[in-house]
């Protein structure tokens, strides 16, 4: 199953499902929460083995990280400068930084639905949104979705 990037929490694995990457059409380079099997939507990818907090991050990332820690991630995310990010809509510092960073923030429908690595789905009970870094993902960002509130 191609188009999953990584979900909510640490040993409770979650899979973005491909609808989101068909309807942002975004060539993403490096997948840096990809699933253990390493069915990234991205050429390049680094599974939670690979620890991508230290790894170096290249070109336009995709990032769909624990959901259960994303402090870490986001701030190297904004560090990173050029992405696409799905996270919960929570209010913390955390979440503060990554909307003062973001060139585009959208909401995803609220009946989202998770994949889990057996196929089966699951739906999330919180909003989430999409956090977009960069003009051309700030631009598919706005194109997929009439929304848009940043």
């Amino acid at each position: 199953m191609s188009g999953y990037g990584r979900g909510i929490e640490k040993g409770d694995e979650h899979y973005t499902p491909a609808w989101v990457f068909e309807k942002l059409k975004v060539k993403f380079d490096l997948d840096v929460c990809a699933p253990p099997e390493g069915r990234g939507i991205a050429p390049a990818h680094y599974c939670e083995e690979q620890d991508s907090l230290i790894q170096p991050w290249f070109g336009n990332v995709w990032m769909n990280p624990p959901y259960s820690k994303p402090a870490p991630w986001v701030d190297k995310f904004i560090e990173h400068g050029q992405g696409i990010a799905l996270l919960p809509m929570t209010r913390g510092k955390w979440w503060d930084k990554i909307w003062n960073a973001s060139d585009s923030v959208v909401p995803c429908e609220y009946n989202f639905t998770f994949v889990r690595p057996d196929g089966t789905e699951r739906m999330i009970m919180f909003r989430t949104m999409f956090f977009a870094i960069g003009m051309e993902n700030a631009t598919a960002l706005d194109s997929v979705s009439q929304n848009r509130v940043r």
